[in-house]
């Protein structure tokens, strides 16, 4: 037996060297790029498979699955909240697979496969939240927010970025948790109030981190363990769980329907799903939590206990209609609106 039929239910430490060569796999990568990378050469060491890997933000991905549907390029789509991967998976945009590594996964993770009826899997959890850079706000006399309130103070204008929800999967879960926070009416009231200080949406969830890391914004809208990430790396930045309660992602792995390499994929799901693989977050200080029980976490990761979470209703706002209506009501209602 070769070594890449062993793979879907054996431990990766166990291939000492690297495999005899065994195809290709293309992957989507919505995660950071160092995992990207990083998880492209494990796998490839150990099985001899070629991953191609292609790295865009969640939303750009989903955009490029759905138009590539009659010709899929693609073969895995990893990483970024679980909304998009839920919307193609109704879309019949992902083929269903259930991995022999679910039985290893938290109840969370196995919740998100069965809510999508296996055609996604979830791979690790990041809670939203609000970073700044502590150096600007000291220079230009600014408070360090502590609540989502605390980002309308005209104080602030120019000074928040966010990411663009139709292009970035942490965005939508931004626009999402401001729906579900304060309901659909008060929610797009606030998103207007604080369109006026948004300096810019970016394209990409990770922008606005690298942006607040560098001083370039004041305050950034994004996943905790991101920011996190750069302040381990030395940054000035300062994270906040606001007070009024956030939500959350569920980081989800899929394989692509029509994909030229289906077994290589479901390989590389099998991959995603294991603790070699989920150990990379440990290894490059991304501190999001595993999905894979037998993972290490780190212990920089933020303490979910510890923050105020929504309950964050996934399947709902993961569904094609109310995805949609929810982006094009922002494009309408918010984002066109003069700053």
């Amino acid at each position: 037996m070769s070594h890449l039929a062993l793979l879907a239910g054996t431990p990766f430490a166990a291939f000492a060297t690297p495999a005899t060569a065994q195809g290709q796999v293309t992957v989507y990568c919505s995660i950071l790029e160092e995992q990207c990378r990083e998880g492209a050469t494990i796998f490839e060491k150990a099985t001899g498979i070629k991953v191609q890997m292609v790295r865009k933000s969640t939303g750009e991905v989903y955009a490029q699955v759905k138009a590539e549907a009659t010709n899929p390029r693609g073969d895995v789509w990893w990483g970024g909240p679980g909304e998009p991967h839920l919307q193609a998976a109704d879309e019949g945009l992902l083929d269903e697979y259930k991995s022999p590594r679910l039985a290893e996964l938290h109840d969370w993770a196995r919740r998100h496969a069965e809510q999508s009826k296996f055609r996604t899997a979830g791979i690790y959890l990041g809670a939203l939240g609000i970073g700044y850079n502590l150096e600007t706000l000291k220079s230009r006399k600014l408070a360090e927010p502590k609540c989502w309130a605390d980002l309308l103070d005209p104080k602030f204008k120019d000074e928040v970025q966010v990411a663009d929800p139709s292009s970035s999967g942490t965005a939508y879960v931004f626009l999402a948790t401001t729906v579900q926070r304060l309901g659909e009416e008060k929610g797009f009231e606030f998103l207007k109030s604080l369109h006026r200080n948004i300096s810019q949406y970016t394209k990409s969830g990770i922008a606005p981190v690298k942006a607040t890391a560098l001083g370039e914004t004041a305050v950034g809208i994004a996943f905790m363990h991101d920011m996190l990430t750069q302040k381990l790396q030395g940054a000035p930045i300062g994270i906040v769980a606001p007070c009024e309660g956030t939500g959350y992602e569920t980081g989800s792995v899929s394989v692509i329907k029509g994909g030229k390499n289906p077994e290589a994929a479901r390989k590389f799901v099998d991959f995603t799903l294991s603790p070699e693989a989920q150990d990379i977050n440990a290894k490059l200080k991304i501190n999001s939590i595993p999905s894979n029980r037998n993972a290490k976490l780190s212990p920089d990761a933020p303490k979910f206990e510890e923050i105020k979470l929504i309950d964050y209703d996934t399947p709902r706002w993961g569904s094609p209609a109310e995805r949609s209506r929810l982006l094009k009501k922002f494009d309408d209602e918010v984002k066109a609106l003069p700053r």
